[in-house]
């Protein structure tokens, strides 16, 4: 399999990317930073799949057909969504790339004929109700960020997953797409840390609300959920008592979906008229 790997430079994706090569994949790594292209690379040594590095500014990224020349040229089978903003470039940049870049590289993916899957990182509190499952404390939490500390972040990354979401579901109503399945994958982690992995995660519908995890642990995961063929929809991860490997069946084989409170129509109606 060949992965586009946007965001390539963050530290998600660093810890990914050796991960994915360690499955004898090639991966494309996007970075818009020049000076980092030798730090990836780095990560390809005596890997088994093969590594690239694209320069590329997402921030340019201003249309659907833009994203669709990167794809062209690189040609994946897979699509991951690694990238952000990061808070630099104040609101402007995190518009340009947390949610129009998204939503470009989105379109483009679903209307390529070889791109089966598409797996975005966004964060636990993307979602518009608070889950019957969400302690009111953890949800005051995720609130307090929405509103208070990173309103232009939350509000972009709701769009982008929003948008994937009635993109898939608009595509699985589609008679025509039936010969064509595609997966779209939202990974959903709780407060990020840069502890090492435990391997021991909660994945799914998270019954401990917001939570922590390790960027290490969201990359393992993230591997492991674009290597099966059963996966697709919203997967809130924070650090808990499973096995990495144990959650991720468990989520498959349970069709476990943290979207199931939202209104998929509603996102539906209003990318779609």
């Amino acid at each position: 399999m060949h992965v586009l790997l946007l965001g390539g430079h963050g530290k998600v994706a660093l810890h990914m990317t050796p991960l994915l090569l360690n499955r004898a994949w090639t991966v494309t790594s996007v970075v818009r930073n020049p000076d980092h292209e030798s730090e990836i690379l780095a990560l390809g040594k005596g890997r088994r799949g093969k590594l690239d590095v694209l320069i590329s500014s997402l921030e340019d990224v201003k249309s659907a057909n833009d994203a669709k020349k990167i794809i062209d040229t690189v040609t994946p089978d897979y699509v991951v969504w690694s990238a952000g903003a990061g808070g630099k470039g104040g609101p402007a940049s995190t518009i340009a790339i947390d949610q129009e870049a998204a939503k470009h590289f989105l379109t483009a993916s679903f209307a390529s004929t070889s791109i089966s899957k598409f797996l975005m990182i966004s964060w636990i509190g993307s979602r518009r109700n608070q889950p019957s499952w969400m302690p009111d404390d953890a949800w005051a939490g995720i609130m307090l960020g929405k509103t208070e500390r990173l309103p232009t972040y939350a509000a972009a990354k709701l769009e982008a997953d929003e948008y994937m979401t009635a993109l898939a579901a608009k595509r699985k109503r589609d008679p025509a797409s039936a010969s064509r399945p595609f997966q779209a994958i939202n990974l959903r982690p709780g407060v990020l840390t840069d502890e090492p992995a435990t391997r021991k995660v909660e994945l799914g519908i998270t019954a401990k609300g917001r939570g922590s995890v390790s960027r290490e642990d969201v990359a393992i995961v993230a591997d492991q959920l674009l290597a099966r063929a059963d996966i697709d929809g919203w997967y809130d991860l924070v650090t808990g008592d499973l096995a990495v490997e144990e959650a991720v069946e468990k989520a498959a084989i349970e069709k476990i979906d943290a979207v199931k409170e939202e209104d998929v129509d509603g996102m539906v109606k209003r990318f779609f008229p």
